[in-house]
């Protein structure tokens, strides 16, 4: 078998075995895998394919990876869903106790409960949603 096809190989359970551990390295290491099966192909010698596998894992390993994992490990920059109503302002509709209560929510209505169990807020006041709790949201009244 040919030295290249064997690099293509091997680059290629490496790059599979990426997709099932999520760790960058080992597509650094098939990247690697794949310059040094064009090395082969070209007809390096096997110590030449040796030092291009090593030299280029180690630049991808170093300098590459970091970089990637980087922007894969970034923080969602916006919230989505009922995530998106935690925080906002909310009109109550209907008087909100500890057991219920309806506010609106960016032009929806929703059911809702105090924060506080022992808080009654009166229809016409602003809240604050603190969570949402299936379909109802935990509100606390703004001062």
């Amino acid at each position: 078998m040919d030295p290249w096809l064997i690099w293509l190989i091997i680059a290629g359970v490496l790059a599979v075995a990426e997709i099932f551990t999520l760790t960058a390295a080992l597509g650094m290491l098939s990247a690697a895998a794949l310059v040094t099966a064009g090395s082969a192909a070209v007809g390096l010698p096997l110590p030449f394919q040796f030092l291009v596998f090593t030299a280029v894992a180690t630049v991808t390993l170093l300098f590459l990876r970091p970089v990637a994992l980087r922007h894969v490990l970034k923080p969602q920059a916006a919230r989505f869903g009922v995530d998106a109503l935690v925080g906002k302002g909310a009109y109550v509709v209907s008087e909100v106790t500890g057991l219920g209560g309806r506010v609106r929510i960016d032009g929806e209505e929703w059911t809702a409960r105090a924060l506080d169990e022992t808080q009654v807020i009166p229809a016409g006041k602003t809240v604050d949603v603190i969570e949402i709790s299936g379909a109802t949201a935990i509100v606390y009244p703004r001062d």
